[in-house]
């Protein structure tokens, strides 16, 4: 889950209206981190949190829209009213409850790795790409590592690939399709690191009655099962669980 380094110069400071119920609720997410949140074939966002979002809604009792968001500018477009929710691999953190509210996390605390194209590369001292604006960035910022940042994370791994970059560090979950799939040319390297707490739901501080309402229906999620279930769906049968 990745982790907003926040700003406050980059923070829009507005506060948001509650959300009526009969109002649409609209869903920002990045769609560019599975399996998480992508954007299908069809153009369409996919992935676990859109799966995850649509019963949230179905179970609240809300009509629910889906908005695509660049990271980067994801809370100050959800503090400015751009859309109503985060739900985008956000990890909680006492440094983003000082401009937004959580609900409860539905995806429990993971871990970062390292990913590189050869064993013995140098991840202290060598050079690390990391998606900006994430925790993942502010950690080889401070580890003596050489750090290059990129809007996408597509382009973090692009780096390694290229040779831009000795390693990339990520969240374990996004990184390990992507090595699965690379035919042995992408390899884990090095420990993983704990960073962060789960993952939640990002809402405007004004939205309590928004909030409670997904709240419930996560607790509802996690109570009967279902929540366990899609999380081994979308992210194999060893991913932690409730």
């Amino acid at each position: 889950m990745k982790k907003l380094i926040l700003s406050a110069a980059a923070l829009v400071l507005a506060a948001g209206m509650a959300v009526a119920q009969d109002k649409t609720v609209r869903m920002g997410t990045e769609g560019a981190y599975p399996p998480y949140n992508f954007v299908n074939d069809k153009g369409e966002i996919d992935g676990f949190e859109r799966e995850f979002g649509d019963e949230l809604c179905k179970r609240a009792g809300l009509t629910c829209e889906w908005v695509k968001n660049d990271w980067d500018s994801i809370i100050p477009n959800l503090v400015s009213g751009n859309y109503d929710t985060i739900i985008a691999g956000m990890s909680i953190t006492d440094e983003r409850k000082k401009v937004i509210s959580f609900t409860q996390d539905y995806y429990p605390p993971t871990e970062s790795a390292y990913v590189a194209a050869s064993e013995g590369v140098d991840l202290k001292g060598g050079i690390v790409s990391a998606q900006t604006a994430t925790i993942q960035a502010g950690f080889i910022a401070e580890s003596g590592a050489t750090l290059v940042e990129f809007a996408t994370p597509e382009e973090t791994i692009a780096a390694v690939r290229n040779g831009e970059a000795d390693a990339v560090f990520a969240d374990y979950d996004y990184l390990a399709p992507i090595v699965a799939e690379s035919g042995g040319s992408l390899m884990f390297v090095g420990e993983r690191v704990p960073l962060g707490g789960g993952v939640g739901m990002g809402l405007r501080q004004s939205d309590g009655e928004l909030l409670g309402k997904f709240d419930k229906a996560i607790t509802e999620m996690k109570a009967d099962g279902s929540l366990n279930t899609l999380l081994k769906k979308w992210f194999g049968e060893e991913t932690v669980t409730y």
